[in-house]
This record gives structure tokens, sequence and C-alpha cells, in this order.
């Protein structure tokens, strides 16, 4: 008998380039214990739905917009419910989570940062914000951090990291992109 898999949730809120990078580590046999049964967007129409669709993936949409942080919350648990989750991955997950839902969840959250935490992080710290400030302050090397998610935005365990250098004439988009590759798309998996 097979060993049974961890069933995983991604959440995203965009593009979900994350969310490929853990679908093809799937594919590829990188992700060994695991195995993605839903991927939910707190937004509509963003592309990472297209991606799961493309992959066979169960989706669906939990818009925030017009609800209680409660309302939105009890939504998202019942998806989860429903497919069973056993653990859950923020991947370009643009929404802070409550103490609650954390709690209900300990350490069954993942979240890829892109930085090396503690630098550049916390409330306010995401997207391209992130490689603003490290090129604002001149730091040589960056990087991507991922750790458990707690009631503390960034706050939580960290999993692993990977340092990306910082290159003469790096604007945040190229850096952004730096990033992903070099660190994001390998450690998150």
């Amino acid at each position: 008998m097979a060993d049974k898999k961890t069933k995983i949730a991604v959440l995203v809120s965009g593009g979900g380039t994350n969310l490929q990078a853990l679908i093809d580590s799937q594919n590829d046999g990188v992700i060994k214990s695991g195995e993605i049964c839903l991927v939910v967007s707190n937004k509509e129409g963003v592309y990472a739905l297209e991606r799961a669709k493309n992959a066979g993936i169960p989706f669906t949409t939990v818009a925030k917009k017009g609800k209680t942080q409660e309302e939105f919350e009890a939504e998202l648990i019942k998806a989860l419910e429903e497919h069973e989750i056993e653990m859950i991955v923020l991947a370009g997950f643009l929404s802070i989570l409550s103490v609650n839902f954390v709690r209900k969840y300990t350490d069954r959250i993942i979240n890829v940062h892109p930085s090396l935490i503690p630098s550049f992080c916390g409330d306010g710290f995401y997207g391209l914000k992130v490689h603003e400030a490290a090129l604002e302050y001149g730091v040589k090397v960056t990087g991507a951090t991922v750790h458990f998610v707690n009631e503390i935005p960034d706050g939580g365990r960290i999993i692993a990291q990977k340092a990306v250098e910082i290159l003469d004439g790096d604007t945040p988009e190229v850096l952004q992109k730096r990033v992903m590759e070099q660190a994001e798309w390998i450690i998150l998996p």
C-alpha cells in the first residue's frame, strides 16, 4: 500500500507563478509526501485559477470583498473541510488571516516571503514593496524564506531560506523575477 499523501490547498491572489512551481514540482516527483488537492483564490478571474484548471486541480474563489473577516474565513474553512485539506500553502495570497484561523491550523500553514526574514518583512511588506525596500536600503544579498504562519505577519518559525545576490542596475521588477527563479520556486516545493 502506498503511503498516504498529505492533502494540500494552495491559497493565491494573482498570477500563480509560485503555484505553477508547486504544480511542476508535484508533476516531476519533487513533492513526494503531499498532493495539491485544492486551489483557492480570494479574487475572481486571476490567472492562478487557470493554472489550476490546466493541471486538473479543483479550484474555487472565496472572495473577501463585501464580507467581514469572520464570514470570509468561515467560507474558506468550509471549502478546505469539503476537500479534507490537511496543509495550507500561501503562495502570493495577499490577505492576512486572523489569529483564530491560524490557530485552527497551527503548524499546518506555510508561506513563502520574498526576502530573508527578518529583513523586509511584516505588515506592509509584500510584492514589489519588499524588493524596493531592499534596493533602497542597499543590501547586497536578498532571497526568500519559507516559514510557518502564526499570528504575526512573517513571524512564524523559519523552514528554509535561500540567498540571492543583488546586482548593479537591478530594478525591483528584475530583482523580483530573480528571487522567484533562484529562491522561491526552489525552496517552496
